[in-house]
């Protein structure tokens, strides 16, 4: 057996520990860095799984990488319901975040308890997350009164960022800084147990990071944050119709892809596959009483 058999499976207490950063900005957990990356479907959160992230992060980035959507706009709950479902049965051991998919959340917090309530019980997963600083604050607060913990996520948010601002970097001014302060400060006192700080300065990223008590987990956000997080098709190089600055391939398997494809096609046009390798026979016994019952059925078939 594999130790991701034996793995314990991570809790949100465990991310907690995790926080790297006292009060006075100093490292007191060296090493220590909380990783997580997506997954969207069963083989890659076995994967995943087996490579003992600690967060399995199933994004509503889905909608960009594996839908085939414009943006993360038009992904639906019933669409994060079957891929939640589908890696919580691949994932054993790291702790499991669904996306709260656009609209899912933002009518009232009855809405939120309701569909988030879904993503546990029906998607499998541990907790949920949630894009926003203090404009929802109140359903944060909510929702873990109701058990459910909640993974914050402020900075460029991919549902409604672009609308108003197009792809921008995020806390590039003081003023912008400051709304992240507050933003970051509403979601920890809203009971978060990690924030995610997207597309942000690193100056800005680390004041925060310094300033939370909650774990904060970059993507874009430079080095300082006490864990990293990036999209799964990014890391492979799966998906290369665009691949944002602040991810780093690890392999470029698009291509290697398409070559066993294409060879796998030549093959079956050039009849060299299946092989006999590949090919299952009958016995001889019963290959010969089915010769002469077809020959017999035949006959009969001719008079």
């Amino acid at each position: 057996m594999s130790s991701a058999e034996f793995r314990r499976k991570v809790s949100v207490a465990d991310i907690l520990a995790r926080k790297r950063r006292d009060k006075f900005g100093m490292d007191k957990r060296k090493g220590q860095h909380i990783v997580a990356i997506t997954s969207y479907d069963y083989p890659t959160a076995l994967i995943a799984d087996r490579a003992n992230v600690d967060i399995i992060l199933v994004g509503d980035s889905a909608g960009n990488v594996v839908l085939g959507y414009p943006n993360t706009k038009p992904v639906t709950m019933q669409e994060m319901l079957i891929m939640c479902s589908s890696v919580s049965r691949g994932s054993k051991g790291a702790l499991l975040v669904g996306d709260m998919p656009f609209m899912s959340y933002q009518v009232s917090v009855e809405d939120a308890i309701r569909n988030a309530g879904r993503l546990v019980k029906e998607g499998g997963v541990d907790a949920v997350k949630i894009e926003g600083g203090r404009a929802f604050a109140t359903t944060v607060s909510a929702l873990v009164k109701a058990g459910i913990p909640v993974m914050g996520h402020i900075g460029f948010t991919p549902q409604t960022t672009p609308s108003l601002e197009g792809y921008k970097v995020q806390g590039k001014t003081s003023e912008a800084a400051l709304t992240l302060f507050d933003d970051a400060k509403a979601l920890e006192e809203a009971g978060v147990f990690s924030i995610v700080l997207e597309m942000t300065t690193s100056e800005v990223a680390e004041m925060i990071t310094n300033s939370v008590k909650v774990p904060t987990i970059g993507i874009g956000a430079g080095s300082s944050c006490d864990g990293q997080i990036l999209v799964l098709h990014d890391v492979l190089g799966l998906f290369d119709k665009f691949t944002p600055k602040f991810a780093k391939r690890y392999a470029n398997l698009s291509p290697e892809i398409q070559q066993a494809i294409e060879e796998y096609a030549r093959e079956v046009i050039d009849s060299k596959f299946p092989a006999e390798e590949h090919t299952f026979h009958m016995e001889e016994s019963e290959l010969e009483k089915l010769r002469a019952k077809v020959a017999t059925k035949a006959s009969f078939i001719s008079k």
